[in-house]
């Protein structure tokens, strides 16, 4: 019989590798922008596969969890997505870069979905919140990854030999925990998607994960980039480690936090955090203050995923694995959006001046965030 405890240090280490795999790829986006000779704009759009690739994924990633447990879809999901981050550091054509990162972000969305579902069922078993505690797990991968990423640079190894190791790391680590992740969670009703009046509280998570994935993954695909282009430094993962590593932080101990403040005052600091660490960053285009900026967008963007995830799975519509489906759409759409955008932005205007989007998003927290805990007292009226 296999503990709760147990389920829940080996679902952590899937969050985990799941960040090491992320991050892998992000931290190398510089390389792959120079390997090609790309642009801002060009590589803004290359960057479109990424969420292009996740859409698709999202209704599979649902119906896979309807249908069947959700640890099927994670190891598979998982152990496909090592073998496109592989693929990626092969890619020797744009067509090829571009059908690599699409397959590695579909099968990423199926992990996702099935990890979240996984965590969300986990999180009924015990008293105190520990839906932060995965994400932080998910950011201390992506510190690791970075760490790699710099090691690897340092010393000139190639992207292909570092996309490998990870690979094969991941693919190990794979096999040997999917027996401990947890069985038989298929949910019996609020599995199909209700095409009418979009369901209020539904739709208020999914604008809040929307701004704060425009400024999430604009961090993750951007960060590299303006270390490099901006703040001139060679070693251009040091704006993502600390954007990584302040995430991180504020994930483990944001349970904590969101159980003295509550969640309606912790989107409205998280917002704060944002809004003042970009407009450090843009004001003062230096590397410690570039530092402290990043450390700060890192600590508002940290809280702002687990608390939305955890308030979908209280749907009274919808089962946990389709209410965080649906609000990874509005994930997705973020993600779809932002990187673009500001590298046609950047292109236009510069990349210092294109970050200000990012301000904008965080600002927009604070109005839908306190909507949707209006319509949540209205309700619960």
């Amino acid at each position: 019989m296999i503990t709760k405890n147990k389920h829940r240090a080996y679902l952590s280490l899937f969050f985990f590798m799941s960040g090491l795999s992320f991050s892998t790829w992000a931290s190398r986006i510089p390389t792959i922008k120079s390997a090609f000779d790309f642009n801002e704009a060009t590589l803004g759009t290359i960057l479109l596969a990424l969420p292009i690739g996740s859409l698709i994924g999202l209704p599979i990633s649902g119906w896979l969890v309807s249908r069947f447990n959700s640890r099927v879809p994670l190891a598979i999901g998982f152990g496909l997505n090592t073998i496109a981050l592989a693929m990626i550091g092969f890619a020797s054509s744009t067509f090829m870069l571009v059908v690599s990162v699409m397959i590695f972000a579909f099968t990423m969305r199926i992990f996702n979905i099935s990890v979240n579902t996984q965590g969300i069922t986990l999180q009924k078993l015990y008293d105190k919140k520990i839906i932060g505690s995965f994400h932080g797990f998910w950011s201390s991968g992506g510190i690791a990854g970075i760490l790699f990423s710099t090691f690897f640079l340092a010393f000139n190894v190639s992207m292909q030999v570092h996309f490998i190791v990870i690979a094969l790391i991941s693919l190990l680590i794979t096999c040997y925990s999917y027996r401990f992740l947890l069985q038989d969670d298929r949910s019996t009703s609020g599995n199909k998607l209700v095409l009418s009046k979009p369901d209020p509280y539904i739709l208020y998570l999914g604008l809040i994960v929307f701004f704060s994935a425009i400024c999430e993954g604009g961090m993750f695909d951007w960060s590299g980039i303006y270390f490099q282009e901006v703040i001139k430094v060679k070693i251009f993962t040091y704006g993502y480690l600390i954007f990584m590593t302040f995430m991180a932080l504020s994930r483990f101990i944001s349970d904590a936090i969101v159980d003295r403040v509550g969640m309606a005052a912790m989107y409205i600091i998280s917002a704060g955090f944002i809004i003042v660490g970009i407009l450090l960053a843009i004001l003062f285009p230096y590397f410690w203050p570039a530092m402290i900026g990043f450390s700060l967008v890192g600590f508002g963007t940290a809280a702002v995923v687990p608390m939305s995830y955890a308030l979908a799975g209280l749907s009274k519509k919808y089962s946990p694995g389709m209410a965080i489906s649906i609000i990874a759409t509005y994930s997705i759409t973020g993600m779809l959006l932002g990187p673009p955008i500001i590298g046609y932005l950047a292109h236009a205007f510069g990349l210092r001046s294109s970050f200000i989007i990012f301000a904008l998003c965080g600002l927009m927290l604070i109005p839908i965030s306190q909507l949707f805990f209006k319509y949540k007292r209205s309700v619960a009226k």
